[in-house]
Parts: structure tokens; sequence; C-alpha cells
């Protein structure tokens, strides 16, 4: 398989406890991926019960609605986000203090987070009929999660073929490099950026 193109399947995702024992994630992937001070981090989080959300300072986060009936988020300040199906998303600074409150039962959401100093981030809820095509720049790491269905991708040499659940990286070894998805069903997709590469 070329180092450019990367099937990560849902069954090789790591599943942990919440230190708090309020739900459990399962992270997808963080570069570096041996680092404690990642850059980037994808993982699901499965929230059980209500209960406060752990912060991070310096990171930004993005929170998909994946399966369930949704969740509520109270933030300190007052603010309250419903985060409702289908796919409802809500985007906050992580040292923002908030709690999750369940609307009917357990969910799962997709959760994006980066560093903003060092990562310029974007996530994009699409639908996937026919072909689509993706141009991935140097430096920068894409990820397509399945929401549901099945894509083929493609980056010209090799392909891989990614069901509902998995996620699959992106990455431009040496110049603009083109990736073709070709399926149905839905996707995120993901742009990961230096922050550098925007001077």
């Amino acid at each position: 398989m070329s180092a450019r193109l990367r099937l990560i399947p849902a069954h090789d995702y790591r599943r942990e406890r919440w230190r708090n024992g309020f739900g459990w994630t399962r992270e997808i992937l963080r570069c570096p991926e041996a680092a404690d001070d990642w850059d980037w981090r994808l993982s699901i989080a499965e929230i059980e019960r209500d209960g406060p959300f752990s912060t991070f300072d310096g990171v930004d986060r993005e929170l998909v609605l994946l399966h369930g009936n949704g969740v509520r988020l109270r933030f300190d300040d007052g603010e309250v986000r419903d985060v409702e199906p289908p796919h409802g998303r809500v985007r906050f600074p992580g040292e923002r203090a908030v709690s999750g409150e369940l609307i009917d039962g357990t969910t799962h959401d997709f959760n994006l987070m980066w560093r903003r100093e060092r990562i310029d981030a974007h996530l994009w809820h699409r639908p996937l009929v026919g072909s689509m095509v993706l141009f991935v720049e140097p430096g920068e790491t894409w990820a397509v999660h399945v929401l549901s269905g099945r894509t083929d991708a493609a980056d010209g040499s090799d392909r891989v073929a990614a069901s509902m659940g998995d996620t699959l990286l992106l990455t431009a070894t040496a110049g603009r490099a083109r990736f073709a998805l070709d399926g149905g069903g839905e996707v995120l997709v993901i742009r990961l950026r230096p922050v550098s590469a925007e001077m």
C-alpha cells in the first residue's frame, strides 16, 4: 500500500475509559502517533451519562453526532447548544468549560481536536454519490471517515476499500496528490494543515 493512502479499519480503533468514568473513547489516530503532546487527534466518544467534558488548553474541538438522539452542551458562560440528529455538530475552544446532557440515551460522537497554534483544521459533512476527487498539498493530511455506505479510494497506483465506521488517511509525499473516492453513502472529510503552511 502506498504511504500516501492508509486505511484505519474501525476494529483497530483503541478503546479506553474516560478518566471521569462517564463514557468511552475510541481513538482513531493522533499525530504524532506516539506523542502525548499531539498536534491533532481523531476519536469517537461514547457518552453514557450526563457530566462534564475534559478541558484542553490551546486546543480547538469539533463534535459531530454519529449515533443516538443527541446531546445538549451547557457551557459555563450560559450558552446552550443541542447536537441533534442527523449529524449535528458544534465547534468550540477546548478551554471552555462545558457539560453534556444526554437528550435520550447514549450517543456516539466524532471528536476532532487540534492545537490551534500548530494546525488549521476544517471538517465537512458530504454525501458520496458516485465519485469525489480530493487534492492534497504537501504537508497536509486529509481524513475521510465513512458515516454510511462504503467507498473505494485510489491515488493513481493503489486502491483500498472502506466501509461504514472506517477512516482513510490521505497524504502527499512529494508534490500535489490527487485522490479519487468512488462509492455511495455519507462521509466526514477533514483537512489538517500546518499553520506555517498558511504563511
